[in-house]
């Protein structure tokens, strides 16, 4: 199933900072795809068509700002548009060596820092955050030289700073440790990816990290704004979602293969999480076909 999903070239050369595309059309002409650079798209004027974000689906609103990183899944589905208005596309691209890790390190730049590790599972901004950058998207894309650079750094940090970002994929799908600063919730993360196929008790995870259970339980609902339970069933999700798109196997293979202990109970969790069941999530994923 994978091999109906696209690895783009972008135009990015070794020596780029960005790129930007300013553009109006009639549909979306491109299928899901992904590259090994960020992408903030923003749209206006496709209401009601299709977001492809990760093993995230959902409907595109009037105007709308996203941001991608390296290798996540995305693409737009066509919507229906009785009044032939065009729709208006903003696209970025930029490379991940844009940033060295010593410098993302500074603490003046932890929230971009924070920003590209949030992008990894795909970000949904805001309509206020959307409304307040357009103006900057906009002009960026008539600006040039030192100062085209200068004011993509000022966006990257309107951008990071901004409230209610929405992350849009389930922790493990994109296969990336999201807890890269704090060592213990790393430890569990990875202790969970290793073991997801088994029962995973919380007095063993606790243990693991030399933790009372009380103190585990707070820790990981500060850390993830989530009990160990739900925790562990997002990690199993993101699993099974990338199984339903990237392999042939049953749903009922992908169920246990992820550690549910029978159908109708992933099919409920599931659907309680993607407003759909893996049979649905499926269909609508591979059912895409005209998208960008």
């Amino acid at each position: 199933m994978k091999d109906h999903i696209h690895r783009e070239i972008t135009p990015l050369q070794e020596n780029d900072c960005f790129l930007i595309f300013d553009r109006e059309r009639n549909a979306f002409n491109f299928p899901i795809h992904f590259h090994p650079e960020f992408e903030i798209n923003y749209i206006h004027k496709a209401k009601g068509g299709k977001r492809i974000i990760g093993d995230h689906i959902g409907e595109i609103q009037n105007k709308e700002l996203v941001m991608v990183g390296p290798n996540l899944y995305h693409g737009w589905e066509n919507y229906k548009n009785d009044s032939k208005e065009l729709l208006h596309e903003i696209t970025i691209q930029f490379p991940r060596e844009l940033f060295d890790d010593n410098t993302l390190n500074r603490n003046m730049l932890k929230p971009i820092r924070e920003l590209l590790n949030n992008a990894n599972r795909g970000i949904l901004f805001s309509e206020d955050t959307t409304r307040m950058v357009e103006p900057k998207l906009i002009a960026l894309s008539q600006k040039r030289g030192f100062d085209s650079y200068l004011a993509f750094q000022s966006l990257l940090y309107d951008l990071a700073i901004s409230r209610e970002q929405h992350l849009l994929t389930n922790m493990s799908f994109h296969r990336q440790n999201d807890f890269h600063n704090s060592e213990r919730i790393e430890r569990i993360y990875k202790y969970i990816q290793d073991n997801f196929q088994q029962k995973i008790k919380l007095e063993d995870a606790a243990a693991l990290v030399n933790m009372s259970v009380i103190s585990f339980s707070r820790l990981i609902k500060q850390r993830t704004g989530k009990s160990f339970v739900e925790f562990v069933i997002e990690i199993r999700l993101g699993i099974a979602t990338r199984l339903l798109i990237e392999t042939n196997k049953s749903i009922a293979e992908i169920c246990f293969d992820c550690g549910f202990n029978n159908i109708s109970n992933f099919n409920r969790i599931f659907k309680k999480k993607q407003d759909c069941t893996p049979s649905e999530f499926r269909m609508n994923f591979n059912g895409t076909k005209n998208v960008y």
